[in-house]
């Protein structure tokens, strides 16, 4: 659009949409706080923890901080205020399986963050809108509010929309085509990239064309403070002397099955029923991946929990003896930095993954990894740790030490220097 023609925009505009522009940009003078809405569509906060991380962590600095996200059975309330943050949440249909099932849950998602934005925008107002994918579809949304109202755009880069595309559903062709064309026009809408790890930050360069200076790497490190071992109050071993723990999404590109037919093998291959395996999290194979333990006959040993928060949360990684990372290596997870291997390290708990970039990239030599995405092979590796005491205790040391590396603190001074940086631009 020529520059004329958008100048022409808000001319058009109903009254009350100019009233309340210049009214929000009269709010903001030079000793007004900043204030940044985050967008997202994955999972509510607090249950997205990176994001719900960089929302405390800029709240703390004095920004003014509201959120649209969806909502779930977990965080239901349409409006609410935790920690100071205004969290405005939406429907969404179930979880998507199939391609026509993605459509409707991103073009509803699309439908409200507009409204939702609106309200935000005349209630409380904002200056920046940070997005946090998947997908790459916000920039609708951020580029709307860019062009007409001069708001900045953040895009906070944690999944790989084309690739997650291609693993889920085996192939490329028109649609995955699409999804680069997203990418490539959130980068370019996007003031500010805030990358998961160096990986992500080199494809904002190859793929995206961001000059280097405009990328900054935001890690989702730990918060050593908050992720600590409380006293545990129910039994999550079910009598059981080891505890294997799983943390996170559900979907199909998590290898939570391959996780299934693991705990299958020590089992009834290994002969090992002094083992528990605890799931926390949810997602789209949820039920699926219940329904699969239940076919093997191991349902008694497999625990599903659901997302946790809070106490509860912090109880099950104070249970565990090994923390389990089944993702399945392809150019997907190989690229991904897994909340859940930082969340294991930070408690003290040895990782057991397949041998991915950046999984070794973050546990190092406190991880343990299994080969050819290969379920018995992880369930040898478990197994192995499991009965070694001194070497489950000496990586779990050296793991607690390692997270201190990636410590949320550092992270989020590296978040606050590319919002100042965004500001003075």
């Amino acid at each position: 659009m020529k520059l004329a023609q958008a100048r022409l925009i808000p001319s058009i505009l109903p009254v009350s949409l100019r009233w309340s522009r210049s009214r929000i940009d009269g709010e903001q003078g030079s000793g007004s706080p900043r204030r940044v809405l985050f967008i997202l569509e994955n999972l509510p906060v607090p249950l997205d923890r990176r994001a719900w991380q960089e929302a405390r962590a800029l709240r703390d600095a004095g920004y003014v901080v509201s959120v649209v996200c969806p909502r779930n059975e977990k965080c239901a309330k349409a409006t609410e205020i935790i920690d100071g943050i205004h969290i405005f949440r939406h429907w969404l249909p179930n979880d998507a399986r199939g391609i026509s099932e993605y459509f409707l849950e991103y073009g509803a998602a699309l439908f409200w963050e507009f409204v939702l934005t609106f309200r935000v925008m005349l209630r409380r107002g904002f200056d920046v809108i940070h997005a946090g994918n998947p997908p790459d579809t916000i920039f609708l949304v951020g580029g709307f509010f860019k062009l007409l109202f001069g708001k900045k755009f953040v895009f906070d880069y944690r999944d790989m929309a084309p690739e997650l595309f291609e693993v889920k559903f085996g192939r490329r062709g028109l649609l995955h085509q699409l999804l680069l064309a997203c990418e490539r026009w959130t980068f370019r809408v996007a003031d500010r990239v805030i990358a998961n790890n160096p990986t992500f930050a080199e494809l904002a360069v190859r793929r995206g064309q961001k000059r280097r200076e405009d990328i900054t790497v935001v890690r989702h490190g730990p918060d050593l403070g908050m992720l600590r071992r409380v006293e545990i109050e129910r039994d999550y071993r079910c009598g059981r002397r080891h505890l294997v723990l799983y943390v996170g999404v559900m979907g199909s590109q998590d290898g939570v099955d391959l996780l299934i037919h693991a705990a299958h093998h020590t089992i009834s291959g290994l002969g090992r029923c002094d083992v528990q395996f605890l799931l926390v999290g949810a997602g789209p194979e949820l039920r699926a991946m219940q329904a699969l333990a239940m076919s093997l006959g191991i349902d008694e040993y497999v625990t599903f929990t659901g997302f946790l928060t809070g106490r509860e949360f912090l109880e099950t990684l104070s249970s565990a003896d090994i923390g389990v990372a089944p993702d399945p290596k392809n150019s997907l997870n190989d690229s991904m930095s897994m909340n859940k291997i930082l969340e294991y390290m930070s408690f003290g708990l040895p990782v057991v993954m397949f041998d991915l970039v950046e999984g070794r990239n973050l546990a190092g030599e406190c991880g343990v990894y299994a080969s050819d995405n290969d379920p018995q092979e992880l369930a040898r590796q478990l197994v192995s740790l499991l009965d070694n005491s001194a070497r489950r205790k000496a990586l779990g040391r050296a793991a607690r030490e390692r997270a201190k590396l990636f410590s949320w603190e550092k992270e989020a001074r590296s978040l606050l220097a590319a919002y100042d940086e965004l500001w003075a631009a």
